[in-house]
């Protein structure tokens, strides 16, 4: 028989087609921790792939966010950027990415249904199916068990009577051969009996014996079914279950491959989407679109236009020349600094007192009303000189539009017509919102004739609907197409503005180039060429556009005045920081100043900033400076105060 197992092995190992009945017959033990650590092999690799499952399904979500962080909101500053074709490029990469991350949700959810749940379900009935099989092959072993106990007990019993017998027999052989025995003995220890007891024990000893024979056929009759039937039967269902759970890891291995396999040319399709947006990226193309956002269409600027000096060394020394020459010194002082003040400032140095205010009265009784200090009467320059020096120079006028416009760009006060871009953005603008215009129009033409098909439909067949219902609706469409087009000829007509005023620089651009080459080297610069270099050069410093100044090359004191109030005509009023009382009164006659009653109630809108003077308003229309000893302040400590600088 072992020679028999030995080629057996042999062969199974040869034909790898072995069976655990006959090659594991006495290992059920061994094979019971074996199919124990199959399952748990199988559980832990369902563990592993519900971790992988998670782990890309947190995968996905996080590309998903980081995706989202990084797209384009609505209604965004950032809108401006994607006109450039690295973030567009952009915005492609991170809808391709949001696709990738799906990829993985895809096999987070591949892995979760086609692994992880049949292998917990099938972990379930493997188990089941285990006890059962070791069940029946510990039940038959406990049959072998019984069996192999009662043949001992029959040995044992056999081996007791047979004993018996020899004992009983030889005492019998004993008394029938001792001659010394007295006749009193025999009578006494009966010899019959003695043989009949012996004969009795011998039959006892035969039984058993016979008893001993059965029971061990029986055993080796059942060992032989054991080892040969019903031990390789169970062995063989649990080889089998155990190959099942092999092949289903196999399978599901396979499948683990496979799921991502699938998706692989969609994530290859995503990758080749962001190689072609990085592709697609054009620096010529971005350097373009840096021109086209911020290209002005203005020309740049001429040469500076020469002044002559010498001729006021020819002129008599006049009242006149000596008040100019003053303004001339104080403009000379201020022109670098003045473009960085804000209007009321401005204003403030204009028409601020310049001698120090009078001194207050020694007492407030009527007297000294009556001879008190009067406003002084000392000549001084008037606020249209004041103006005249500040104007002189359209350069400074196209710098306070360009301070104006720019503080409303800052602000958001953009005008409806983009009055306050520069031409080229402002013809841009113009055609943008044309285009809008006109899309609107052509879908609420689109409603109107769709509701005026149904409406005829509902006249031919009047129990579709009431044709009278669809009025309303189709009169509404009728008064927004009637605003539409009234808007989109507003816009036509400022565009059709813009674009003359962009041919007419050209052209003028043209004829100054071809002036400045051919007075090149023979005569000096015109004051046109100057002018022309202030026409070109109306921006403001931080980049707002303003309108061409005129083209006179002198202005009267009057036109640049109201140019000058023109410009501020919208400003807002500078906020009370307080309000003052009227110590004594004050006639403020000169320019500048304000009068005021003794014990008038003022608002207080400007601090005493070290002249004397403080500026306070009445009203609306009416304020001015006064003496700051004259009043007593009753400033609010939780105002901001006027704001003089920008």
């Amino acid at each position: 028989m072992h020679s028999n197992r030995g080629l057996s092995r042999r062969n199974c190992l040869e034909t790898m087609s072995c069976s655990w009945g006959t090659e594991l017959w006495d290992q059920f033990d061994n094979l019971e921790k074996h199919t124990q650590w199959g399952i748990e092999f199988l559980e832990r690799y369902t563990k592993f792939v519900k971790e992988r499952s998670e782990i890309e399904l947190s995968y996905a979500k996080q590309i998903r966010n980081l995706s989202k962080k990084y797209q384009l909101k609505k209604n965004s500053k950032d809108e401006e950027e994607y006109k450039y074709t690295s973030c567009r490029a952009f915005l492609i990469t991170l809808n391709e990415l949001n696709d990738y991350a799906g990829q993985h949700e895809v096999i987070a959810e591949n892995l979760s249904s086609q692994i992880t749940a049949e292998l917990t379900r099938y972990t379930q009935e493997l188990k089941a199916e285990r006890k059962s099989h070791f069940h029946d092959g510990r039940r038959a072993q406990q049959h072998i068990e019984n069996s192999w106990k009662q043949l001992e007990s029959s040995k044992r019993r056999f081996e007791r009577d047979c004993k018996e017998a020899d004992r009983a027999q030889h005492y019998f052989d004993k008394v029938d051969a001792d001659i010394n025995v007295t006749k009193a003995d025999v009578e006494k220890r009966c010899s019959l009996k003695a043989k009949q007891q012996a004969q009795l024990r011998h039959q006892v000893a035969e039984d058993s014996k016979n008893e001993y024979l059965t029971y061990l056929q029986k055993f080796n009759k059942d060992q032989h079914e054991h080892y040969y039937t019903l031990i390789p039967h169970i062995f063989q269902r649990i080889q089998e279950m155990e190959e099942r759970r092999v092949g289903r890891v196999r399978e599901s291995m396979r499948v683990y491959t496979e799921v991502e396999r699938k998706v692989l040319p969609i994530v290859s399709k995503c990758l080749d989407g962001m190689t072609k947006a990085a592709e697609s990226i054009e620096p010529k193309m971005d350097s373009k679109q840096v021109v086209e956002s911020y290209k002005s269409g203005f020309e740049p600027p001429g040469d500076v236009e020469f002044e002559d000096y010498s001729v006021s060394m020819k002129r008599a020394v006049s009242e006149s020349s000596f008040l100019n020459a003053r303004g001339e010194s104080r403009r000379r002082s201020r022109s670098k600094l003045w473009p960085l003040l804000k209007r009321n400032k401005l204003m403030s140095l204009l028409a601020s007192p310049r001698q120090p205010p009078p001194p207050p009265p020694t007492s407030p009784s009527p007297d000294g009303l009556l001879n008190g200090p009067q406003s002084p009467q000392q000549p001084k320059e008037p606020l249209s000189q004041r103006l005249n020096d500040f104007m002189s120079t359209k350069h400074k006028m196209h710098c306070l539009r360009s301070l104006k416009r720019g503080l409303s760009l800052k602000l958001g006060t953009g005008q409806e017509d983009y009055s306050h871009l520069p031409p080229e953005q402002r013809r841009k603008k113009l055609q943008a919102k044309l285009n809008d215009i006109n899309k609107d129009i052509q879908k609420e033409m689109d409603q109107r004739d769709a509701l005026t098909k149904m409406k005829d439909v509902y006249i031919k067949n009047p129990h579709l609907g009431d044709p009278d219902s669809i009025d309303p609706r189709l009169e509404e469409i009728t008064q927004s197409l009637e605003k539409l087009q009234l808007e989109a000829h507003k816009f036509e007509g400022w565009l059709t503005e813009v674009e003359r005023k962009l041919l007419e620089k050209g052209s003028e651009s043209q004829r100054r180039q071809s002036n400045h080459f051919d007075s090149q080297g023979n005569t000096p610069l015109t004051n046109n060429y100057g002018q022309n270099r202030e026409r070109s050069s109306a921006h403001s410093p931080d980049g707002s556009y303003t309108e061409d100044p005129s083209t006179e090359t002198t202005m009267q004191f009057k036109s640049r005045s109201t140019e000058f109030d023109d410009e501020f005509d919208d400003e807002e009023p500078l906020p009370t920081i307080g309000t003052c009382k009227a110590l004594y009164p004050f006639e403020g006659q000169n320019e500048g100043t304000i009068s005021m009653a003794e014990g008038e109630m003022l608002y207080v809108i400007e601090e005493d900033k070290g002249d004397g003077w403080t500026r306070v308003r009445r009203n609306e229309d009416e304020e001015g400076y006064v003496p700051t000893s004259y009043i007593k302040l009753f400033l609010d400590t939780n105002a901001k105060g006027a704001m003089t600088y920008i």
